[in-house]
């Protein structure tokens, strides 16, 4: 598989940072053509990446506009590193709750107790959900895959 395959989703690797309690980093461009990215909790759920945020993000500001992003989603360890990249169109929910994968993301990244309590205090409060469909994944685990440059 090409590095672009949506079928790259389905590679070992791929699926291990899907499940992994590493933050996937959101990558989107702000009105006036300047990058932005930020580390964010997700859920891989039914072919998407969702993501929560307070709807008062600065974020939630140019994503309609603006839908085009990037994720990436590494192991941030030892050699061989491995990275999930994916682009794709952000979709934004408005929610008068805390949405489920939110809520499941909370209790991967925080364990049972810590994130049941962190949901909790967010209950009832709106947020946003973010939802991005894959449109080209890319896949690096430096023993098989290599970034294009070292090849």
């Amino acid at each position: 598989m090409e590095q672009g395959d949506l079928t790259l989703l389905e590679e070992p690797t791929a699926k291990q940072l899907l499940r992994s309690s590493n933050p996937a980093r959101l990558g989107y461009t702000w009105r006036d053509g300047s990058p932005r990215v930020v580390a964010m909790w997700f859920e891989w759920s039914g072919g998407k990446v969702v993501m929560g945020t307070p709807t008062r993000a600065p974020k939630l500001k140019v994503l309609e506009e603006r839908p085009q992003v990037a994720l990436t989603i590494d192991d941030a360890g030892a050699f061989p590193y491995r990275e999930l990249m994916i682009r794709g169109r952000a979709e934004v929910e408005l929610l008068d709750d805390v949405s489920p994968e939110y809520a499941r993301s909370a209790v991967r990244y925080f364990g049972q107790e810590q994130g049941d309590a962190w949901v909790a205090d967010l209950r009832g409060k709106p947020m946003a959900r973010i939802s991005v469909t894959p449109e080209w994944v890319g896949l690096l685990d430096f023993e098989t895959r290599f970034p294009s440059a070292l090849t």
